[in-house]
This record gives structure tokens, sequence and C-alpha cells, in this order.
């Protein structure tokens, strides 16, 4: 068993992100956007699933955009682009990456 730390703290200059987890299965990482705050628009080759586990934000996919909340999942398919965004408030989630980039 591994156990994995809350996740970064916040910085007012841009998302924190924080790799928790790194095995050729899988990738943790941790992140926590204050209000205003983006992770830009990007791609994986793998598979991201998204759990949110603190405050709310918005999730932008290649066919949707939603508000998730603490507790919801979002799942994106491999190299499908992607983006998350901090509205009114921060928020914290994970993105569990599988199987790892590179790997």
């Amino acid at each position: 068993m591994n156990v994995l730390s809350a996740g970064p703290q916040s910085r007012p200059d841009r998302p924190a992100s924080a790799v928790l987890y790194d095995d050729t299965d899988a990738r943790v990482v941790g992140f926590h956007l204050l209000p205003g705050q983006r992770v830009a628009e990007h791609r994986s080759p793998s598979t991201v699933t998204i759990h949110v586990t603190e405050g709310a934000g918005t999730f932008i996919g290649a066919n949707m955009t939603t508000r998730l909340e603490a507790g919801q999942v979002a799942v994106y398919a491999p190299d499908e682009m992607h983006a998350i965004e901090a509205n009114s408030g921060p928020v914290r989630f994970l993105a569990i990456i599988t199987p790892r980039p590179g790997g």
C-alpha cells in the first residue's frame, strides 16, 4: 500500500500541482487552483480520471463543459483535449492518469 499526501498548497501566481504517485501503471497528480486560475487546454495519450476533492470548478472536454463539485468524477479519453478552471472559489482535484504517459 502507498499513502499519498493531501496534495500541493495553493500558489497565487499559477495553478499548483504535485505528483503524488508515479509508476508505469499510473500517475496521480494533485492540483489546487485558486479563483481565476486555469489549467490550459492539453491532451494526454492516456485516460485521465479527475476526482474533485474540494470546492468546485469548470471541467472542459472535447464534447462537454460542466461544473463538478467535491465527490464528482470526470473521465477524459486518451488524446481528448481538456482544461480546468476555478471560478468563484478554489478547487482541489486528483488526476489519475492510466497508464502513465511514456510508461
